[in-house]
């Protein structure tokens, strides 16, 4: 079942149990996948569905801390429950210690590869460590992922 399906599941029992909270979120997510296929006319891909899900809880975080410095607690809240249930199709989150091993374990492979790596070189180890974290059915932080090269190109 792929992830547009699940979602689309997941709606139809949300609508069973009458859960208002999550049949609107999910309508919410629905939607953003309905617009990036008709963007790209063609149906989404898995991989597709996750940048689109990571782009929507990026708006929710923005969202709560705008909320936040507005004093509207309450709203925060509502987008805090809707990161929630949209991390739920969100392939697993890479903790620290497997990022510092996917970071520490591409650059020492780019340097053997013969490549002087210094600040400068931080885009192309970027790109390694991302694809590596695709590749391992995980995500991340990509502030995190950025901070942790640095430090290991800095080291």
């Amino acid at each position: 079942m792929t992830l547009v399906e699940k979602i689309q599941h997941d709606m139809v029992e949300a609508m069973k149990q009458r859960a208002a909270d999550r049949l609107s979120t999910l309508r919410m997510v629905k939607a953003a996948l309905k617009n990036k296929e008709i963007e790209q006319r063609s149906p989404v891909t898995d991989p597709q569905a996750v940048a689109v899900l990571t782009t929507l809880i990026k708006q929710r975080k923005d969202s709560i801390e705008q909320f936040t410095k507005g004093n509207r607690l309450e709203l925060a809240e509502k987008e805090a429950a809707e990161i929630t249930v949209i991390e739920e199709y969100m392939p697993k989150a890479a903790g620290e210690d497997e990022l510092r091993q996917l970071v520490a374990s591409a650059v020492s492979e780019l340097r053997a590869q013969g490549t002087q790596l210094g600040p400068k070189d931080m885009g192309t180890v970027m790109k390694t460590v991302q694809a590596r974290i695709q590749t391992a059915g995980l995500r991340a932080d990509g502030k995190v992922v950025s901070e942790m090269v640095k430090s290991e190109l800095a080291g």
